[in-house]
């Protein structure tokens, strides 16, 4: 039953692909009759499961309505978050204060100015621009941008806030914030300054390294000044082959390919090496990147996947997993991730504007009126619900931390098919930048998706498995967490892990000495405060179990030592507490 329903699956997803979505619903929700908005990110749910609450919501326009907000709350003591019209980050970074004196901030209407300058190479852009706005305007000029994530769900400040990438270890690298020449930020002054004022910040000025990936901990992201090139297309093949030797192939196939990724999937033994190179504009080629995870889906495939899951979880039913994963990678490699010559996949190497290529989201776009198709996840269709661990290694550690997953993998492979359903473990490369909270070392970085309950009290088929992997990067390994994602125990002892922390604590300590654009939550994970206590805590990675109560004794999950890296405590399912 579990394979008929999966075939059929694959079959609406195909006939699907090409119709666009109901957009997303927006992340700011304000409800007549009641004091104050509710803040979500994209997946409608937290990872402590608890909302975030604002007083008030502002959407300035301009930026001299930036600084009027900011002058506002300094005089009257408020507390400021700022948030995009995607509200895309998984932490909860973006939430405000506890109390009546918070307010938020949206970008959404301050997205109208795109300058470009030809001569100089640069695109100076409004922070709630779109990063799709951005990078077509740019490509209209003849120009590209080289860095962009896989996502373009993000806003132009969002994307350079949170440390967001692409894959490259060449020229200045895959992260975006690393091509940034200029920023306009808006903070809080002296009465005699006019309560707020703008920093004009360049490689010149000390803050700009830390204003670089700011959180949103510093101030407000006005304008942002990217370095561009001369237009220029890609060349993209998937090469799907047996991941013997990846531990160290990883490298060289970085150094080899400009964009190249490598995604894994360790239950089926199987690589996917991403040969992505540049190419000149004379190549011949019209593709475009439309990535399979990111396309429209009709929400009777999302709900039906979401629930075929759900059973198999429920049935602990390891095998029909399989099967899925199986399925799902086939289908992958048959269209070639999404991948289209034109309209369709018609074979390797796909070539294409780097616009088209660089990135995607095609289920970002529609009228309001198609409400049968939608992103996989969104939250109003009981759709895709899922963790993101991401870790971000030293490449010199890189190497052992896939010979310990081969060793956890090789003693019950089936046990990584949870995270082969969704992508595997997609490994990608950035550059040492000179952010304070950027990387200082050529890195290395692993994303890993997998199911999440819809309780926080559901304990999950194989959780100890994922719990292994994510303490073996971050606690064995000193991995740093993607700042946009993971789940709180990613946090713990954060600061400890970058060499510029202090330096960046002491430009926040400048910029907004009242600490006007912090709040609770932001704190708790910037500063890698303790993880939680309580009944379950272990569960949804709140905190890394100690006592059998971190996890779920009633429904058999017990707080065990790691199978492969010993000092992980993770909540693995057992007969009794006493095996």
């Amino acid at each position: 039953m579990a394979n008929t329903t999966i075939v059929v699956l694959l079959f609406l997803i195909l006939w699907v692909s090409t119709i666009t979505a109901y957009p997303p619903p927006p992340p700011i929700q304000c409800t007549a009759g009641t004091s104050g908005c509710t803040l979500q990110n994209s997946y409608g749910v937290w990872g402590d499961r608890k909302d975030c609450r604002a007083s008030n919501v502002i959407y300035p326009t301009t930026q001299q309505q930036l600084l009027s907000i900011v002058a506002n709350a300094a005089k009257n003591k408020l507390k400021l978050k700022v948030v995009s019209k995607f509200s895309h980050t998984i932490p909860k970074f973006a939430c405000p204060a506890a109390g009546n004196s918070s307010v938020l901030i949206s970008t959404q209407n301050y997205n109208s100015g795109i300058d470009i300058d030809v001569s100089a190479l640069t695109v100076t852009a409004d922070a709630g621009v779109s990063l799709r706005d951005l990078i077509n305007k740019v490509e209209d000029a003849g120009l590209s941008l080289v860095a962009a994530p896989y996502w373009e769900g993000v806003s132009v400040g969002g994307v350079i806030s949170t440390g967001a990438h692409g894959s490259s270890w060449w020229g200045k690298g895959g992260a975006v914030h690393d091509h940034v020449m200029k920023i306009d930020m808006v903070v809080p002054a002296k009465e005699n300054e006019g309560f707020s004022k703008i920093l004009h910040l360049d490689a010149k000025n000390q803050l700009f390294n830390a204003a670089k990936v700011s959180l949103g901990t510093l101030g407000i992201i006005s304008k942002v000044t990217l370095s561009l090139v001369k237009g220029f297309k890609r060349s993209i093949t998937f090469n799907f082959t047996d991941d013997g030797g990846l531990e160290d192939a990883f490298m060289s196939h970085a150094k080899a390919h400009e964009f190249g990724d490598i995604t894994w999937y360790p239950s089926k033994h199987t690589a996917v090496y991403r040969y992505d190179d540049r190419v000149p504009m004379t190549t011949k080629g019209d593709g475009n990147n439309d990535f399979l995870g990111f396309q429209s889906n009709l929400i009777v495939v999302s709900k039906s996947t979401r629930a075929t899951e759900r059973k198999l979880e429920k049935a602990k039913n390891v095998k029909g997993k399989c099967a899925m994963a199986s399925s799902f990678i086939t289908y992958k490699k048959l269209i070639a991730n999404g991948l289209k010559n034109n309209l369709i996949f018609t074979g390797y190497p796909v070539i294409g504007r780097q616009g088209k290529m660089q990135t995607s989201g095609s289920c970002l776009y529609s009228s309001s009126k198609d409400i049968a198709n939608t992103c996989a996840w969104d939250p109003r269709i009981d759709g895709l619900f899922f963790y993101e661990t991401t870790a971000i290694f030293p490449a010199r550690k890189f190497r052992d931390f896939i010979l310990d997953v081969k060793k956890l993998r090789d003693l019950n492979p089936d046990n990584f098919c949870g995270v082969d359903i969704y992508n595997g473990l997609l490994i990608r490369f950035i550059k040492a930048s000179t952010a304070y909270l950027g990387q200082s070392t050529d890195s290395v970085v692993v994303d890993f998706n997998y199911y999440r309950a819809d309780s926080e009290t559901t304990p999950r088929l194989n959780q100890d498995v994922m719990e292994e992997m994510e303490q073996m990067a971050f606690l064995k390994y000193g991995a740093r967490p993607h700042w946009a994602k993971n789940r709180k125990v990613a946090f713990s002892k954060v600061e400890k892990k970058y060499e510029g922390f202090n330096g960046f604590v002491a430009a926040k300590t400048k910029m907004d000495p009242e600490n006007m654009f912090s709040s609770e939550w932001s704190d708790k994970l910037l500063f890698g405060k303790k993880g939680e206590d309580f009944d379950g805590c272990g569960l949804e990675g709140e905190c890394v179990c100690s006592e059998h109560r971190h996890c779920s004794p009633t429904n058999g999950y017990f707080c065990r030592s790691g199978l492969v890296y010993k000092e992980a405590r993770v909540c693995r399912y057992s007969p009794s507490s006493l095996t």
